[in-house]
């Protein structure tokens, strides 16, 4: 079976890894840094993302590593790491 993208999966891209931050049928993002942000301008986010886009031609290209799941949304550290199926 294919490997189709989904949120929370850490993935391999060419010289790239990261976990997949967004996903539409088009293309997905892969997360490789965060870092605090240096202002409270916009005091929604508090962290500065840094995004590659892999657009969906390219797919196929991706290594599947595992996933992460946050057994308690409102404490990050929770975080539980799998190897999801497919």
């Amino acid at each position: 079976m294919k490997y189709e993208p989904r949120l929370n999966d850490y993935v391999k891209w060419r010289n790239v890894e990261g976990w997949v931050y967004f996903v539409t049928n088009e293309y997905l993002t892969i997360e490789i840094s965060v870092k605090p942000k240096p202002d409270d301008y916009v005091k929604l986010h508090k962290n500065v993302h840094c995004l590659i886009v892999c657009y969906h031609q390219d797919w196929n290209e991706i290594v599947y590593v595992n996933s992460r799941r946050y057994a308690n949304a409102s404490n990050l550290e929770d975080m539980e790491i799998y190897i999801r199926e497919f």
